[in-house]
C-alpha cells in the first residue's frame, strides 16, 4: 500500500540532520506495516496530480498556521475536499489535523489557552494516552461529519473520524522526545512560555503510546472500502 506523505513543513535544519525530517519521523512510526511512501512537499508547491496517485494520505505538522495566507494552502484544501469525496483515506497530524477540520467547513484559531508542549494525556475513550504535543492552533468548531474520538480539558477536539475518510490527530505521535527537547530549544525560546517550557521538561522522559497511535493509523489505511 502507497502512502503520500503531504508535508507542509520543514524540520528545523538544527535538528534534521540527527533526527530526520517529518517524512521520515513517520516512515519510521509507521515502519513494519507493508507501507511504502512518496513524499510531495505540499508547502513547496509540489502537489500530487490526482488524489488516486496513492492509496492513502498523510499531511504533516508545519510551522504554519492552517489559516494563514500560504500559497500552498487553498490549493492542499481543495486537495483534501477531492480526497474526502472520492473515499481516499486521509490522516492528519496537528497542521494536518487543522487543515483537514478547516477545508471541510470547521474553523481553526490562535488558542487563547496558549500551548501544550511535551507529553500530554488525551482520553480516546475509556484509555488515557500520552502523546508528544507542540501547538497553540486548535480546531475550535467541528465540520460536518466530524467526531471527536480523543480530548482533554485543553483541547476539547485532540482527534477526530471523519467515517472512513479521514483520521486526524492534534498531538505528534512520530515525535519522539528528543525532537521536542531539540524544538523547545531552537523554536520555542521567546515563543512558549517559560513555565509552559519548564513544565513539558520535567515530563520529558515519559513512556508514550506512539505505537499505540500508529497501530490506529495503520488499522485506518488498510480497513476495506467499496466503490464510491
Amino acid at each position: 500500500m502507497r502512502i503520500g506523505i503531504l508535508q507542509t513543513g520543514l524540520a528545523p535544519d538544527a535538528l534534521a540532520p540527527q533526527m530526520g525530517d517529518y517524512p521520515d519521523m513517520f516512515a519510521r512510526l509507521l515502519d513494519g506495516n507493508g507501507f511504502d511512501f512518496r513524499t510531495y512537499r505540499v508547502v513547496d508547491m509540489e502537489f500530487p496530480a490526482d488524489v488516486h496517485d496513492c492509496d492513502g494520505w498523510l499531511i504533516t505538522g508545519s510551522r504554519h498556521g492552517a489559516y494563514e495566507d500560504h500559497p500552498f494552502i487553498k490549493p492542499l484544501e481543495d486537495f483534501i475536499r477531492r480526497a474526502y469525496a472520492e473515499h481516499v483515506p486521509m490522516v492528519g497530524i496537528c497542521f494536518g489535523h487543522q487543515i483537514i477540520a478547516q477545508a471541510l467547513g470547521g474553523k481553526v484559531e490562535r488558542f487563547d489557552g496558549g500551548w501544550a508542549v511535551g507529553p500530554t494525556d488525551y482520553a480516546f475513550g475509556d484509555e488515557t494516552l500520552t502523546l508528544n504535543a507542540w501547538h497553540r492552533d486548535q480546531v475550535v468548531a467541528l465540520p460536518e461529519g466530524a467526531e471527536v474520538i480523543g480530548s482533554n480539558a485543553f483541547c476539547e477536539n485532540a482527534a477526530l473520524v471523519y467515517d472512513d475518510r479521514a483520521l486526524t490527530v492534534q498531538a505528534h505521535p512520530e515525535f519522539r522526545d528528543e525532537f521536542v527537547d531539540g524544538l523547545m530549544k531552537t523554536r520555542g525560546k521567546g515563543v512558549v512560555p517559560d513555565e509552559v517550557m519548564a513544565k513539558a521538561g520535567a515530563r520529558l522522559g515519559t513512556p508514550i503510546h506512539d505505537q499505540t497511535i500508529a497501530r490506529r493509523i495503520a488499522a485506518f489505511f488498510k480497513a476495506p472500502r467499496g466503490e464510491n
